[in-house]
């Protein structure tokens, strides 16, 4: 049996050599000539080849269209029909915004400010800072409608080291730091239903949280169709539970609870860097905005659907994390906010009466539903950017039988699984944004850049120049002005992991070089996962 796998299913290393058949049959040319240097058709370059060529029409250059590959079927993760319309959009963009953030930053968010009237300031600039860049990735977006978002844009922008430091990190940390965010917080909000008089014990959280991770890890190795159903249903969950708190809060104020909205801006100014980390907190719950331009490809009219989206969706977040915030403090005084671990639930105790249960299942299925969805799109990251040779082969293979990602699934729960062992849900939000804000400020620069190297590409919507250069100096002040005003090791973390990405790159991807047990290793995995390769892996020569 192993030697019948290894015979159908491995394919040599050499894959960039020859033409080649993927395993749906259909040939597959591995070659294409981009200015002097050689790039295999599914991206990967060669040692000196350019970042793409400026010859076809939309400007976006034979790299960027070589990610659509020949032989992919239309159920494809990186080869979709486009179906996406208006609609759709908009929906994409508030489901994955409106997630766990809002029900566990507000107390964060207010304790670092130790003021309501600063803390909605936040808020409410948070949703126009998440519009801004929005808006900037529309432009992006629009004049390269291939997916991979700033993979993309820092191609383009940069060439092939910064692009893969991009998927270094985006793979490695700030997908599974969202997942374990978001598991810490439907564990916290799933024990604390069962414990009302103390706390619950950070050890049975993270425990929880574990479970949690292996529940959803099973639901999307076992198959895609069961991952969209359960996300389906508990995205409709997560709508209920808003809802549950705007129409509480609203009960409240008409009832005449308004004393603690009477005094919002008593109390101490923040500095800088509180004001820093606040925004970090805030922009957490607002994570999510340029999650369209990752199915570009899919969209229905990209040059209108994405802006219009955009404009639509993130206003309308905007004004229900606005509601959710006054709703609490109707309910809550900012002490008992700041106190509290899980807002909602606390404020689920005040309105719901015996009724009060609802409020923490709804939250968990919210939370879960989320994390589910986080899973399923980090397990498809994973696989593309391992198969554009910037990861280990094994992470873009899927399973020979149910044909899920499976490693690049197992890979990214390994280390949100790690990462849930390690660090609290504020440390954590902490370090995912300061992480994802680098890499934001790095698409702005790549937007100005690109206005003067590449002034001839297509712009079917056309941001005005000041939209990315101040989003470009929010996202350098959310990164410098933390460490200078309470430098702390997870800072330090993000940065020596971002550039060691490049002793990785030069030997293995710019050289090409490949350790010779890999191939031992990789039939291994193989074997014991029951996983192959879907079409020929980008190898470089």
């Amino acid at each position: 049996m192993r030697d019948k796998i290894s015979q159908l299913f491995c394919l040599p290393k050499n894959a960039c050599k020859h033409n080649s058949t993927d395993n749906r049959g259909q040939s597959v040319p591995n070659k294409a000539t981009l200015n002097g240097g050689t790039a295999c058709t599914n991206g990967s370059i060669g040692p000196e080849g350019p970042e793409a060529t400026e010859t076809d029409s939309s400007g976006t250059g034979g790299m960027r269209k070589s990610l659509e590959r020949k032989g992919s079927a239309p159920n494809d993760a990186v080869h979709l029909q486009r179906r996406v319309g208006l609609f759709s959009g908009v929906a994409l963009i508030v489901g994955t915004m409106i997630g766990s953030g809002i029900f566990v930053s507000p107390s964060g968010l207010l304790a670092r400010t130790g003021s309501v009237g600063v803390s909605f300031i936040i808020w409410l600039a948070c949703g126009v800072l998440s519009l801004m860049g929005a808006l900037a990735y529309a432009e992006l977006g629009t004049m390269n409608t291939s997916s991979g978002a700033e993979w993309a844009y820092f191609m383009d922008a940069y060439g092939p080291a910064p692009a893969f430091l991009f998927s270094w990190v985006s793979t490695l940390v700030l997908k599974p730091s969202q997942m374990a965010i978001i598991c810490l917080s439907f564990a916290q909000y799933a024990v604390e239903a069962f414990v009302s008089e103390c706390d619950p014990p950070m050890s049975v959280v993270k425990m929880v949280a574990l479970v949690a991770i292996v529940m959803i890890l099973f639901v999307n190795c076992y198959s895609v169709n069961l991952g969209m159903a359960v996300q389906n249903i508990f995205t409709a969950a997560k709508l209920v539970a808003v809802l549950i708190v705007i129409c509480g809060g609203a009960w409240k104020l008409f009832q005449g609870n308004t004393q603690h909205l009477a005094n919002a801006f008593n109390g101490p100014t923040p500095n800088l860097g509180a004001v820093a980390t606040a925004f970090y907190t805030g922009l957490w719950a607002y994570d999510g905005w340029n999650n369209l331009n990752y199915v570009t490809e899919e969209i229905k009219n990209p040059s209108k659907n994405l802006p219009r989206s955009i404009v639509i969706g993130i206003p309308l977040v905007t004004l229900c994390y606005a509601l959710i915030n006054i709703s609490y403090l109707a309910a809550m005084s900012p002490t008992e906010m700041v106190q509290s671990e899980a807002v909602a639930v606390t404020f689920g105790n005040r309105i719901l009466g015996v009724m009060a249960w609802l409020m923490p299942l709804s939250v968990t299925i919210s939370t879960f539903g989320s994390a589910n969805g986080t899973l399923f799109a980090a397990g498809r990251l994973c696989f593309a950017a391992s198969r554009e040779g910037h990861l280990l082969d094994i992470l873009s293979y899927v399973h020979v039988r149910r044909l899920t990602p499976a490693p690049g699934l197992i890979f990214h729960s390994l280390i949100a699984a790690a990462m849930v062992l390690y660090g609290t849900i504020d440390s954590l939000i902490d370090f995912f944004s300061f992480t994802a804000w680098i890499f934001y400020g790095g698409s702005m620069m790549a937007l100005i850049v690109m206005r003067f190297t590449k002034p001839n590409y297509p712009r079917p919507y056309k941001v005005p120049i000041i939209i990315p250069v101040v989003v470009l100096v929010i996202s350098m002040y959310l990164v410098v002005a933390p460490i200078i005003d309470s430098p702390r090791i997870e800072y330090l973390y993000a940065l020596l992991f971002i550039f060691a990405g490049l002793i990785f790159y030069i030997p293995f991807v710019k050289l090409g070089m490949t350790p010779r047990f890999m191939n031992k290793v990789t039939l291994f995995l193989q074997l014991l996962l029951e996983v192959v390769p879907t079409s020929t892996m980008a190898l470089f020569d």
